[in-house]
């Protein structure tokens, strides 16, 4: 898979469009040659505005694919026991190959205990203990998706990785640290930055891949960045109904080779890569 650079601009709604297209020629014969439907379950805990919106576009893009989904909507005031015997019911489940646990959770749940909870075989989102260490020794299953939708950008821009100084600012276990580990894997030399890193330009100026998931508006900026660079923006932060990223992207995109937009960048390859993973999960069971 392979794609040409728009004015700097990484088209992530167009990656996923092709991938969305193979995943549901892929189903459709999973579909008719063995009876079997890809499914998805989502938990949603209370009612976090922004957790009901991502929680609706990634069942519209099952739709679109074949993948039947279904969302199990839980109370705020639910128990952690109660949380566990949801997970452990879809763990069970035949027609259900992945399983989604929204975050964050309301403040009395322990989210670590209720993610170690899912099945390995159907953590789609690849946050369990499990599949974090096998991504640690190359093995990449089911890995975090936008980490891996981020991979899936480079290939498809063939942006070689190996040999190359990749920073990731942000060292989260949902991004930067299993973003390290994917870089890692493909041989790039790999600094991770964070909030108490010290002078922040000194690294990010060396970057050839800048990977920025940190959650603070237009934290980098064009003298931050290498001429060059491939950039990939994950924040999101919104301000009076607008929505801005981690880059200072109106400035970045005229000095980086390759730079994702927010939005439109790395949100959808991260809903792709889920649709892919579930695809895979319902594959293993044939």
């Amino acid at each position: 898979m392979a794609g040409e650079a728009k004015q700097g601009i990484i088209d992530g709604r167009a990656i996923s469009k092709q991938i969305e297209a193979e995943l549901t020629e892929e189903i459709s014969s999973m579909k008719a040659d063995a009876g079997i439907i890809p499914g998805l379950a989502t938990i949603l805990v209370g009612q976090d505005p922004a957790s009901q919106l991502y929680v609706r576009l990634k069942h519209k893009a099952c739709d679109r694919v074949g993948i039947y989904a279904e969302d199990q909507k839980l109370d705020a005031s639910i128990t952690q026991e109660e949380l566990l015997d949801v997970i452990e019911n879809l763990n069970t489940r035949a027609d259900i190959h992945g399983i989604l646990l929204q975050l964050p959770l309301p403040p009395h749940l322990d989210a670590k205990e209720a993610m170690q909870a899912i099945d390995p075989a159907k953590d789609v989102d690849g946050f369990h203990p499990y599949n974090m260490g096998n991504l640690m020794i190359g093995d990449e299953g089911f890995v975090p998706c936008t980490p891996a939708g981020i991979i899936l950008a480079l290939e498809y821009y063939d942006v070689d990785i190996e040999g190359k100084d990749a920073v990731i600012v942000g060292h989260s276990n949902v991004v930067g640290k299993p973003m390290a580990a994917m870089l890692l894997n493909r041989n790039a030399t790999v600094s991770v930055c964070h909030v108490y890193t010290k002078d922040l330009k000194s690294y990010t100026t060396g970057a050839d891949i800048l990977v920025v998931a940190a959650g603070v508006k237009h934290l980098i900026k064009e003298d931050m960045v290498k001429k060059g660079a491939v950039v990939f923006d994950v924040g999101i932060t919104e301000e009076e109904g607008k929505i801005y990223g981690d880059v200072d992207f109106e400035n970045v995109v005229n000095k980086a080779s390759l730079v994702t937009p927010v939005p439109g960048g790395v949100g959808p390859m991260t809903i792709a890569t889920l649709l892919t993973h579930v695809t895979f999960a319902a594959k293993e069971i044939e």
